[in-house]
């Protein structure tokens, strides 16, 4: 069968799953787009609009595979904004000419555009979100409209807010706040109740399922009217007829307004933004790991944005919360974006009337829930132990967005973060004379294992970040990666946080993804994701170590060994070998030695020249020390160098009957009789027969190494079974 036929089998056969992730997310998709609408003051069906448009526009011509398209959380501050400044119609214009945008941010590929923010500082424009939602809308859950100009205005009334409430003596308002408790307890305590049944239901629909109920239960159980006060009422949800007639007409003639553009510039940074950080996060929950093409994506939003805006809807953008409900309900492709919009359109043609009887205040918990947990104290909590700078950054970026603005917020929290960085390092140059430097190498290693091998040197932050990240989006993932940052002077949270992102996609895919080097490296936390700056010779390494010395460690207490980071400088024992003639070794450090045991690994550091020719090498070498006295010599893989190096009078000893291990084997060494003696059948057959690996003999021990970088746990493993296995061997002859 054909791969095209086989791609159309496969969608047919995953349809089912995806019209019931589809309709899932559909229930959350209502009550959200109608709150979100609300919450920016925009009529509630300009929310459904966004999410109906969104899923049809972007599920057919998007790059992405399991993502939904909708109204986002995080333009509701700058909806507000536009909205109270334009009115309405011109808003409506502005979020069109923000979808053009965002189409040519997609025509001239300026996906990486989300590469360039700090995750500290995004975090924190994101917590701002949060804290603008929550504060905004906490008092209307409360049923206690209030009008304030400054949002940090809005949070210092919440107390005032609760004490009103529960001071209330009209009847209306005190059903109206009970309404927006309940629905808020809903959403804290849902997810606590583990009952698959029950589960089925999202717990937003369960607040609409209940609000809808109680009005039910007065209007034909009691015959009596909704006791909630009518102010507090969704207004009335217009048929698809009314919303036809009511598509607004649009008017260019204020569009060169410096707030237009303003609010315009706003819209498109946040969006973009917003639906970037959302596909890098939903392609990481894609069970199948599959790479969204995100130009083509934000082409596809953007071109949904220009629809929703003529037809009187908000903003579309890539949603997280709702993608994560899709995944979870077993969404394999972009069909399950459509079935949402799907479903949302045979809801508002079957039931609109029936959305009227959903109070505001149920409605806002919802968002309320949400601006939560994007400013939820863990976050802070979290951001403080990867470090203290960190928590400056994401607090600069907070403030700023609250006090001013969004995109002034951004801008201090990418501000701030250089300068810290800056500061860190106690150096102006490293960035800026290095910032147009290639700082990103990248080969497929001629080896066995046909590693592809990345080398960052200089710096890497999230200034040139996208240089590390087109290489690597170009490897498949289930091949094997290692990324040395050995002679990268500084490594930024950002980058760190995103090379733990690629070793759980590597892993999940059957690939390997090592990150090797950071070992010379300082940091003021054990968090993985901790920023690294080079130490200076001199500094003593803190007891913080990396990923890779954890797993050295774990790995010495598999082989009963002991395990030490520190640096040693007594290296006597490697002066013997042929290959340190010409070099000076600084230190050995990552040791892993037994006592009983002859068989010692370590990381080394040497130099080969001097001045300005001086060049410093990081690699990983196994000693073996031998009990007999065995000839010296030295054995690599023969390549074309070797067979030169015959020409200018160095001779290759070959070894009688086995003319293969002669012509793969470049076997170096002073008493050729005894080396031919020394590579028996069983030694020679034991090289044959196993990776390649450069092999000295100093007459009393053996140093081995695989490349002159160093090894990936990986190739530790290797080295250490392929060292002790040739003891063995050498033992036993």
């Amino acid at each position: 069968m054909s791969p095209k036929k086989n791609k159309i089998k496969d969608f047919f056969k995953a349809l089912p799953k995806n019209i019931f992730s589809g309709f899932v997310v559909s229930l959350i998709a209502l009550p959200l787009g109608l709150g979100l609408a609300m919450a920016s003051d925009a009529p509630p069906i300009a929310g459904i609009i966004a999410a109906i448009v969104g899923g049809i526009v972007v599920s057919i011509l998007g790059g992405s595979h399991v993502t939904i398209a909708g109204p986002g959380n995080g333009l509701v501050g700058v909806l507000l904004v536009a909205i109270s400044t334009l009115g309405l119609e011109n808003a409506y214009i502005a979020i069109i000419f923000s979808g053009l945008l965002l189409m040519g941010l997609g025509f001239f590929r300026m996906g990486t555009l989300a590469d360039f923010f700090p995750s500290s500082a995004i975090q924190g424009m994101l917590a701002a979100i949060g804290l603008i939602i929550l504060g905004k809308q906490f008092h209307i859950m409360l049923a206690h409209k209030i009008q304030r100009e400054d949002t940090v205005d809005y949070l210092f009334e919440i107390p005032f807010s609760i004490n009103d409430a529960i001071h209330y003596e009209n009847k209306g308002l005190i059903f109206a706040a009970l309404a927006g408790v309940i629905s808020l307890a809903i959403m804290l305590f849902y997810s606590k109740i583990r009952n698959k049944y029950l589960q089925l239901i999202p717990a937003p629909m369960w607040i609409v399922i209940l609000s809808i109920g109680f009005s039910y239960y007065f209007e034909l159980g009691l015959h009596q009217p909704n006791p909630i006060s009518k102010e507090y009422m969704i207004s009335g949800i217009p048929s698809i007829q009314n919303i036809i007639a009511d598509i607004p007409i649009p008017n260019f003639n204020n569009i060169w307004t410096l707030s237009f553009w303003g609010s315009v510039l706003a819209l498109t940074l946040i969006s973009s933004i917003e639906s970037l950080l959302s596909i890098k996060a939903v392609d990481k929950l894609d069970p199948e790991k599959r790479r969204s093409n995100v130009n083509k994506d934000l082409k596809a939003l953007g071109l949904a944005t220009v629809g929703s805006g003529f037809l009187g809807g908000l903003n579309v953008v890539t949603v997280i919360a709702r993608s994560s409900v899709n995944v979870n309900n077993g969404a394999s492709n972009r069909s399950s974006n459509f079935f949402h919009a799907t479903f949302l359109v045979l809801f508002i043609v079957l039931f609109s009337t029936q959305l009227t009887r959903i109070p505001l205040p149920a409605l806002m918990a919802i968002l309320v829930y949400t601006g939560y947990k994007l400013a939820s104290p863990s976050v802070i909590t979290k951001i403080f132990s990867i470090g203290k700078e960190q928590l400056i950054i994401f607090f600069v970026t907070l403030i700023v967005t609250l006090k001013i603005g969004l995109i002034t917020g951004i801008i201090a929290g990418v501000i701030a973060t250089l300068i810290i960085h800056i500061v860190i390092n106690k150096s102006f140059g490293l960035f800026f004379r290095n910032l147009l430097k290639p700082n990103v190498l990248m080969f497929k290693e001629a080896s066995d294992e046909n590693n592809f091998y990345v080398s960052v040197k200089h710096f890497c932050s999230f200034l040139n970040y996208y240089r590390l990240k087109k290489q690597l989006d170009a490897v498949p993932e289930n091949e094997d990666v290692i990324v040395d940052f050995s002679m990268c002077e500084f490594v930024d949270h950002t980058v760190m946080e995103n090379m733990h992102s690629y070793q759980e996609l590597f892993n999940k895919r059957g690939g390997h993804f090592d990150v090797i080097g950071l070992d010379m490296h300082d940091t003021d936390s054990k968090h993985p994701f901790a920023l690294r700056r080079m130490l200076p010779v001199p500094k003593i390494i803190k007891n913080n170590l990396t990923r890779r010395q954890t797993n050295m460690e774990s790995l010495a207490e598999d082989y009963k060994y002991n395990y030490s980071s520190k640096k040693e400088k007594e290296v006597s024992f490697l002066n013997n070998f042929q290959f340190f003639s010409t070099k000076n070794v600084n230190h050995i450090y990552n040791k892993l030695s037994h006592k009983e045991s002859a068989i010692c690994m370590f990381d080394i550091e040497f130099s080969e020249g001097e001045f300005i020719a001086k060049e410093v090498v990081r690699s990983t070498m196994l000693y073996i020390e031998l009990n007999d006295d065995i000839p010296k010599f030295t054995l690599d893989k023969e390549g074309f160098l070797e067979k030169v190096s015959a020409l200018a009078g160095f001779k290759d000893i070959d070894i009688e009957n086995h003319d293969d291990f002669s012509d793969r084997f470049y076997l170096q060494g002073e008493n050729k009789i005894a080396i031919s003696k020394f590579f028996n059948d069983d030694v020679t057959h034991f090289f044959e027969s196993n990776p390649y690996y450069h092999v000295e003999s100093n007459g009393k021990a053996l140093l081995l190494f695989g490349k002159e970088r160093l090894a990936s746990l990986k190739e530790i493993k290797a080295l250490f079974g392929f060292g002790k296995r040739l003891k063995e061997v050498i033992i036993s002859t």
